[in-house]
């Protein structure tokens, strides 16, 4: 039951309008949480596979002459220090593995290019001022199980006898560095790149070795496929809009079954409730007053009880609202003048008396005219003063 007059007036002024929004929510809700039910969540995760392509070198020296280290023939891989009398050619092998990281298989279709470079460079107090680089190798080797090898072997007597000449001639100007780098060009079909490394060479009169590692390592990602997983959507969704939905639609049956018909009454009685303090209930006699006034509205009629310091009645049985100031009832009604509020409405047709063709009325029916003078009163033939007496008293 609607206890709130302003919501009766909103109702009575947007009610189909706020049924049909309602209805067209909880419909829209109810097929979403179909929707929702049938349709779970498809989440697509891209996968990726990492390539792992890794540059080493490794160096390696023949025994030329028997010595009491080692024996003729004998071959020394990666010392950490070459004699020079003993070995004087060191060969250099780069080799390159191209693989699967994610799994570590190896990659056959590669294609991988070995460069080695030797470089003369004088400088002076850290900065150079010239150089050399001599090509000591370049090629092409088949990558087989992932692996791709070279091999270049380097006279290091000859080296050594160019790096003394180099020095003799800046003698007092600065000093000559030599430094190997090693260069590895890939393909592995989806990543392409270059690894370069180098490290000092160093040679005395009796020894050479290399100050530093040749190895490095470079890692690629890439897409390699896409995941897709099925969730059923969240259950608070789906309960929540099976919620709205049901609460929509009987919130729309409710207004249609609620809404006020007449706008007017559902206005009047918020006028009402605003007003309160300024209505009391009761009886208004037809008589009372000199003049009587009809304003549009009670909102009018409470202004007049404002300004003039009075009451306004209700007369419930009526459905009239007035205000008694010097003689003159300012009033307000739905059923229109100050007369057509004292008696309900009749119909005459259906009381209507038989009249015989002789112009003669009926027994019963002249009896009940012949009493009519009963009711007049000797004393007050209208009987207005006392009920106006009364009236003014309130």
């Amino acid at each position: 039951m609607i206890d709130s007059p302003r919501l009766e007036l909103v109702l009575a002024r947007s009610g189909r309008e706020i049924a049909i929004v309602l209805a067209v929510v909880g419909v829209l809700s109810i097929a979403a949480t179909g929707w929702a039910v049938a349709n779970p969540v498809t989440t697509t995760t891209p996968q990726f596979d990492e390539e792992r392509v890794t540059a080493d070198v490794g160096t390696s020296a023949v025994v030329t002459q028997n010595s009491t280290l080692w024996t003729e023939g004998d071959r020394l891989t990666d010392s950490s220090v070459y004699l020079l009398n003993e070995s004087p050619e060191l060969t250099v092998q780069p080799e390159t593995r191209v693989q699967n990281a994610t799994g570590g298989t190896p990659i056959e279709d590669g294609d991988v290019t070995h460069e080695l470079l030797l470089r003369f460079e004088a400088t002076r107090n850290g900065e150079s001022f010239w150089n050399e680089t001599r090509p000591v190798l370049r090629e092409s080797p088949s990558v087989d199980n992932g692996v791709a090898t070279s091999n270049a072997t380097i006279d290091i007597e000859s080296l050594r006898q160019r790096q003394r000449q180099l020095e003799r001639e800046v003698a007092g100007v600065g000093s000559v560095e030599l430094t190997m780098e090693v260069r590895t060009e890939y393909d592995t079909g989806h990543h392409q790149g270059t690894i370069t490394t180098t490290a000092p060479v160093t040679i005395t009169e009796e020894a050479y070795w290399l100050d530093g590692s040749l190895s490095d390592s470079a890692t690629h990602s890439h897409q390699s496929g896409l995941t897709r997983t099925t969730e059923a959507r969240s259950p608070v969704l789906i309960g929540g809009l099976s919620v709205l939905g049901t609460l929509a639609l009987a919130g729309a049956v409710f207004v249609t079954r609620r809404s006020p018909a007449d706008i007017d009454a559902a206005r009047r009685a918020v006028h009402e409730q605003r007003y309160a303090e300024w209505i009391s209930r009761g009886s208004i006699p037809m008589w009372i007053g000199d003049y009587h006034v009809a304003l549009d509205t009670l909102e009018d009629v409470v202004d007049v009880a404002i300004d003039t310091n009075e009451r306004v009645v209700h007369d419930e049985q009526r459905d009239l609202f007035a205000v008694l100031s010097d003689g003159v009832i300012y009033y307000y009604t739905d059923r229109g003048l100050w007369e057509e509020t004292a008696w309900p409405e009749m119909d005459l047709t259906s009381q209507s008396t038989v009249v015989d063709t002789d112009g003669e009325l009926p027994s019963g029916d002249v009896s009940e005219l012949e009493g009519i003078d009963e009711f007049a009163a000797a004393d007050d033939p209208d009987g207005f003063e006392d009920d106006e007496e009364i009236w003014n008293q309130l």
